[in-house]
């Protein structure tokens, strides 16, 4: 039996940890830490620098190299082959080093709920017959982290918030009825193919860590500076994570919160 526990640790600062992680990476028996080459080493090295620190006792950590997405077959299908393939490695790797069953920990970018596939995935391998229970202990998500950076409230006095990613607000626009957008996983910065009048957008890269960077103000002031400074940090760090908020100005006058 696999006693599969998923920790979210937040983006990248150790002092994001909670208690509950905290106690759970040091009960565990063994933590699986991906390596996903070379242009986002300091991935491994912030998870490497987060055990380091609460690491108190016999656990073993091991690292291993996760496969890569196909990104130029169809995307749903390439992720779907993709999260085939990390089920595999993860066989092989519970196989090599807990084969008489045993806690199992991984440790989870911000939150193992949100624009996660580590849930998925042990879901496939206990499709595939592996005895396994599984834990989450929630972290905190890149959402949050950037509300509290800009120190703004994810939503206004009685209204709706809208979750997305990138391809879906290039594909389908701003929605009806909805006055903030959250927007993830976007390469392209798709608020560019929005009418830019009466929306502010709050944006921010490598939350919680030693290079985060923010930018805020109306999207038809700050768009091309956010759009220029991705792409010099993207060229600077050879990966990015970021995140924004977006507002329709009529929503944000419904606020009375004041």
């Amino acid at each position: 039996m696999i006693d599969l526990h998923l920790i979210g640790i937040g983006t990248g600062n150790p002092d994001h940890l909670t208690r509950a992680a905290i106690v759970a990476m040091n009960a565990a028996d063994l933590i699986l830490l991906p390596r996903k080459g070379d242009a986002k080493s300091d991935l491994i090295d912030l998870r490497r620098g987060i055990c380091a620190e609460v690491l108190t006792g016999a656990t073993r950590v091991v690292e291993f190299d996760l496969p890569e997405r196909d990104t130029t077959a169809p995307y749903l299908r390439a992720v779907d082959q993709w999260h085939d393939a990390i089920a595999v490695v993860w066989s092989i790797q519970i196989a090599q080093h807990l084969p008489n069953g045993g806690r199992l920990a991984l440790l989870v970018w911000g939150d193992p709920s949100l624009y996660d596939s580590t849930l998925r995935i042990a879901d496939r391998l206990r499709t595939d017959g592996m005895a396994m229970t599984v834990t989450v202990e929630p972290g905190i998500t890149s959402l949050q982290a950037l509300t509290a950076a800009h120190a703004i409230p994810l939503n206004t006095v009685g209204a709706p918030v809208l979750v997305t990613t990138g391809r879906r607000l290039r594909a389908w626009g701003w929605p009806a009825d909805i006055g903030t957008i959250a927007v993830m996983l976007d390469g392209d910065c798709a608020f560019q193919t929005l009418d830019a009048a009466g929306i502010s957008i709050w944006w921010g890269a490598y939350l919680g860590m030693k290079d985060q960077m923010l930018i805020a103000g109306p999207l038809t002031v700050v768009a091309k500076r956010i759009v220029q400074t991705r792409a010099d940090l993207r060229e600077q760090h050879g990966w990015i994570m970021d995140i924004y908020l977006l507002r329709r100005d009529t929503s944000r006058r419904s606020d009375n919160s004041g």
